[in-house]
C-alpha cells in the first residue's frame, strides 16, 4: 500500500534516464507494485526485523543530530571498515523495506524509512566532506596528470629527486584513489536508495566551483564582444598568447581530469555521468572556445594573422582530445563551439592572406629608394612570408582547397622540375609563389621609375637577391624548392649583367678592345687616356652613391667589372706610359694608374658617395684611394 512522503524502495540504478530522474526526485509515494523479484514468502520476518535493528544500531550511532561526536567526525575517515559496514546496513535496510512493502507491514516500513532518511543525511554529509577535504587531490588537473603518467616510476635512470617525486605522486594517487572509491560507494548507495538528487546536487556544486576556479587561475577572463572589439591590440595580443597556453591545460588536464573523476564516481549510470559533466563544464568550456571566434570578428588586418594562426594551431592540435572529451550528445554544444571557432579562424586567415595579396598589388608608392637599394615593400613581404612558413603544416590544412582566383594563374613552367618524380606543388606552395610573383611584378614597375636604366637593373638585382636569400634561409625553401631558387638566381645574374653592360659601356668603349694590337700616336694615346679618365670619372661620381645590399653579390659584381676593365686598361697603360712620360702630362694622365683604378672600383656599391676621381675630397674620403697613391709607378 502507498505511503505519502516515502522514497520509492524499488529504485533500479540500471534503468533508463526517465526512471533515473524519477528515482532522484523529492520524496514521493512508495510504489504499490511488487518488485521484480519478491522475497520468498517463507523468508522469516524476524530476520528482516533483525536486519533493521542492526542497521538502526550503526545508523543512529552516526546520526549527525544525535551526538557531538557524530556531528564533527567523519565516518569514512574515522573507520573505513565501519564505513563499509554502514553501507552494508543501508543495503540490508533497503531489502527489509522491500519485504515490509510486499507484506503490507506498514508500521515497520515507516520505521525503516525513518532510519533510511537518517542514513541518507549521514551519507550526504560524508559525500560533501570527502569532496571538500580532497579538493586538492581531486582537482581535475592533478587527476588527469596522474592518469597520463601512470608509468612514471618505471622510467629508467631516475635520480633521487625523481624517485622522491614519484613517491609523492604515488601517495597522492593512492589517497585520491581511496577518495574516489568512497565517493563511488556513497553515490551508488544513495542513487540505489532513491536519493540521487541530493548526491548529484552536492557533486555538481562542488566540482563546478573547482573547474571555474581553475579556469580563473589559468587567466581565462569573461570578456564580452564589446570589450574585445575596443581592446588595444597590444593588450589583446597578450591575452591571445595567454589563451593559447591556457587552453592546452584546460583541455588536456582540467576537462579531461573532470571527465575521469565524474566517470569514476558515477559508474552506475551513464545518464547521471553525462548530466553532471555537462553542468560542471559546459559554461566554462563554451566561454573558453568562444574567445577565438569573437577575436576573428574584429581583428582582420594581415599583420594579425600570426596570432590567428596561433589560435588555430592550439585548437587543431587539441582536436583529438576535444573530440573525445566532448563527444557525447549531452555536451555536443561545446564540441560545436570549438568547431565553429576553428572554421571561423580558417576563414579569417584566408581573408587576411587575400587582403595581404591585394595590398601588394595596390601598392602605389612612387618614392625611389636611394642608390637602387632594398625597397621597403620587398623587406616587408618577404619577412611576412618567411614568418608565415613557420606555420606551414597549419596553413597547408587551411589552404588545402583554396585556389587562385580565376583570372590569376602561374606560368605553366613556373614549377618545372628536372626530376619527373617530384610531386605537384601544394595549394600552399602555389599561393606563396603567387604572392612572390606579385611582388616581383610590382618591383618591375617600380624599377621603371628610375631615369637611369643601369640603376633600374641594379635595383632589380638587389631586390631579387633579397627575395632569394629569404627563400633560401627560411621554410620557403622547402615549399618552393631548389629549382625555383636556381631559376631566380639566373635572373639575378641577368639583371647584374644588364647593369654592367649599360652602366659601364662608355668606360669600356673608351679604350681599344685589344690595346696591345693598337698603334696610336702620342696625341691619340693622350686623347684616349683623357676620354677613359673622363668616362670613368662620370660613372664613378654617379655610381659611388649606389648600393649593393648583399655582401657576396657586391664583391661578385666588383670582380666582374674589374675583370672586364682592368686587364685592358693595364695593357694600354703599360704600352703608352713611356710615350706620354713628360713633365707636363705625368701628373694629369699617368698618375691615374691601373692600381688606382682597382682601388676606386673597390669603393663602389657602399652608398657612401664621392665627388670624383680627381678631387682631393674623393681621395681623402676613400681609404682604398689613399692606398692607391702609394702604389703608382
Amino acid at each position: 500500500m502507498p505511503f505519502k512522503g516515502f522514497r520509492t524502495v524499488f529504485y533500479n540504478p540500471s534503468s533508463n534516464s526517465s526512471n533515473t530522474t524519477a528515482a532522484s526526485s523529492s520524496p514521493s509515494s512508495v510504489s504499490s507494485s511488487r518488485p521484480a523479484s519478491t522475497p520468498p514468502h517463507n523468508l522469516s520476518e524476524s530476520m528482516m526485523d533483525k536486519n533493521v535493528e542492526q542497521a538502526k544500531s550503526i545508523i543512529t550511532k552516526w546520526d549527525p543530530h544525535a551526538t557531538t561526536f557524530a556531528k564533527v567526525t567523519s565516518l569514512f575517515y574515522e573507520s573505513r571498515s565501519e564505513a563499509q559496514q554502514f553501507l552494508k546496513s543501508v543495503k540490508d535496510l533497503q531489502n527489509a523495506m522491500h519485504f515490509f512493502s510486499s507484506h503490507n507491514s506498514s508500521h515497520k516500513l515507516v520505521h525503516a524509512q525513518n532510519l533510511m532518511q537518517i542514513a541518507m543525511k549521514r551519507l550526504e554529509k560524508e559525500f560533501y566532506q570527502i569532496l571538500s577535504s580532497n579538493r586538492d587531490h581531486l582537482d581535475p588537473e592533478s587527476v588527469s596528470a596522474r592518469s597520463s603518467t601512470s608509468g612514471y616510476e618505471d622510467d629508467a635512470g631516475s635520480n633521487d629527486e625523481i624517485q622522491l617525486a614519484g613517491e609523492s605522486i604515488n601517495e597522492v594517487e593512492l589517497f585520491s584513489t581511496l577518495a574516489l572509491s568512497d565517493l563511488r560507494s556513497i553515490a551508488d548507495c544513495m542513487i540505489s536508495c532513491g536519493y540521487g538528487k541530493e548526491c548529484i546536487k552536492i557533486y555538481k556544486n562542488m566540482r563546478k566551483s573547482i573547474v571555474d576556479e581553475a579556469l580563473y587561475k589559468l587567466g581565462i577572463e569573461r570578456l564580452t564582444s564589446s570589450q574585445i572589439r575596443k581592446m588595444d591590440w597590444d593588450i589583446l595580443e597578450l591575452k591571445i598568447k595567454g589563451w593559447v597556453n591556457a587552453v592546452k591545460i584546460a583541455v588536456k588536464l582540467l576537462f579531461h581530469g573532470e571527465r575521469i573523476v565524474c566517470d569514476n564516481v558515477f559508474t552506475s549510470s551513464e545518464f547521471i555521468r553525462e548530466s553532471c559533466y555537462l553542468e560542471i563544464t559546459k559554461e566554462g568550456a563554451i566561454h573558453l572556445f568562444q574567445f577565438p571566434e569573437t577575436v576573428t570578428k574584429y581583428h582582420k588586418s594581415p599583420e594579425k594573422i600570426f596570432r590567428m594562426l596561433d589560435l588555430y594551431d592550439a585548437i587543431s592540435g587539441l582536436w583529438p582530445e576535444i573530440d573525445s572529451i566532448f563527444s557525447f550528445e549531452s555536451i555536443s554544444i561545446v564540441h560545436s563551439q570549438a568547431l565553429k571557432s576553428l572554421i571561423k579562424l580558417g576563414d579569417t586567415i584566408r581573408t587576411m592572406l587575400s587582403d595581404f595579396e591585394s595590398a601588394i598589388q595596390k601598392d602605389s608608392s612612387k618614392s625611389l629608394v636611394p642608390g637602387g637599394g632594398l625597397h621597403p615593400l620587398t623587406r616587408y613581404v618577404m619577412n611576412y612570408l618567411s614568418f608565415l612558413t613557420d606555420y606551414s603544416v597549419i596553413l597547408s590544412d587551411i589552404l588545402v582547397d583554396w585556389r587562385l582566383p580565376e583570372n590569376s594563374s602561374l606560368p605553366e613552367s613556373y614549377f618545372e622540375s628536372p626530376n619527373p618524380n617530384d610531386h605537384p606543388p601544394s595549394a600552399l606552395t602555389i599561393r606563396l609563389a603567387w604572392i612572390i610573383l606579385s611582388l616581383l611584378c610590382k618591383l618591375d614597375g617600380k624599377a621603371t621609375l628610375y631615369k637611369d636604366p643601369a640603376l633600374a637593373y641594379l635595383f632589380l638585382t638587389n631586390n631579387l637577391q633579397y627575395v632569394i636569400e629569404k627563400v633560401h634561409t627560411s621554410n620557403l625553401r622547402y615549399l618552393l624548392g631548389d629549382n625555383w631558387i636556381s631559376k631566380h638566381k639566373t635572373t639575378v645574374k641577368q639583371h647584374a649583367a644588364s647593369y654592367e653592360r649599360i652602366g659601364w659601356s662608355k668606360v669600356l668603349s673608351a679604350i681599344p678592345e685589344d690595346p696591345t694590337a693598337a698603334t696610336m700616336s702620342a696625341v691619340e694615346a693622350k686623347e684616349c687616356f683623357n676620354n677613359f679618365k673622363s668616362a670613368f670619372d662620370r660613372v664613378y661620381r654617379t655610381q659611388s652613391s649606389w648600393i649593393v645590399t648583399d655582401r657576396k653579390l657586391r664583391e661578385q659584381i666588383k670582380k666582374s667589372i674589374a675583370k672586364k676593365l682592368l686587364p685592358a686598361y693595364r695593357a694600354f697603360y703599360i704600352k703608352y706610359r713611356t710615350t706620354l712620360r713628360t713633365e707636363n702630362d705625368k701628373e694629369s694622365i699617368l698618375r691615374f694608374g691601373p692600381d688606382d683604378l682597382g682601388n676606386y672600383l673597390s669603393d663602389l656599391f657602399n652608398g657612401t658617395g664621392a665627388s670624383g676621381i680627381g678631387s682631393s675630397s674623393a681621395a681623402s674620403s676613400s681609404p682604398a684611394q689613399s692606398r692607391g697613391k702609394h702604389s703608382r709607378r
